[in-house]
């Protein structure tokens, strides 16, 4: 797929912001506001997960997480998930979310096949979609790897952790539901992992989680937990994100 820059703009701390179309996926590039100091050490990249809300609605938290990469020495980039912002609607997920709905409502459990529906086709579309970001950004100028990947939907980190060899670490963030199938994958993950969880995360099984964590086949993975709800994660937990990929990616 080709990619197009359709605008940019420099943000008030100088990073550079260009969106662009890769084939008809919306995205968003930020990097530093002046290229590298040599060419043999190009910038590393970061790729921005997010949940399927549209990027127009998450702009505000993915701007302030690119801003931190950015000055932590990093690009960052995300893309449109499939099915969310102005992407053609998925009636798989429709249905999947309505099944959701209705037995969060009634105080049901959310069974595997709600789960399954509503996850599984995502990551299928997702990955490779990611795939085609790395393959048109990492050759932009001042570009060129390490490769990591930051943020939710788990299931889409773990998938892409597994299968996408230019992926040298990943922060995840364990805010999601996770369908069986994962925990055979994330078996094959073997990349330096630092997973975020919030321990009163009220969207979130806490001990499908913790399993998961445990199921990692890395030998170097870092649970990060925190008091708190799905949206109070503290900043010093930013900062150990942080920290984290300046170790692995630098």
């Amino acid at each position: 797929m080709a990619l197009h820059f359709t605008s940019e703009r420099r943000l008030d701390d100088g990073v550079l912001e260009r969106a662009f179309t890769l084939g008809e996926i919306p995205g968003i590039l930020w990097t530093p506001a002046s290229a590298p100091a040599r060419a043999s050490a190009p910038t590393p990249l970061i790729l921005l997960g997010h949940p399927p809300l549209g990027l127009q609605a998450m702009y505000p938290r993915l701007v302030a997480r690119a801003r931190r990469a950015v000055a932590d020495g990093f690009a960052a980039a995300t893309i449109e998930l499939p099915g969310s912002g102005d992407r053609p609607r998925r009636a798989d997920a429709d249905r999947a979310r309505a099944d959701l709905r209705r037995a969060m409502e009634a105080g049901e459990p959310v069974g595997d096949e709600i789960v399954d529906a509503l996850i599984l086709p995502l990551v299928d579309r997702a990955v490779p979609e990611w795939q085609a970001a790395v393959d048109a950004l990492l050759p932009l100028p001042g570009l060129g790897g390490p490769v990591g990947y930051s943020g939710g939907v788990i299931s889409i980190g773990v998938r892409l952790a597994m299968v996408e060899p230019r992926i040298a670490a990943a922060g995840l963030y364990a805010g999601s539901f996770v369908p069986r199938a994962m925990f055979d994958e994330a078996r094959r993950v073997t990349v330096p992992l630092h997973v975020l969880l919030q321990w009163d995360d009220e969207g979130n099984d806490r001990q499908a989680a913790l399993a998961l964590f445990d199921a990692f086949g890395s030998r170097e993975k870092t649970l990060h937990a925190n008091m708190g709800g799905h949206t109070g994660v503290p900043r010093f937990a930013g900062d150990a994100v942080a920290d984290f990929f300046t170790r692995h990616l630098k």
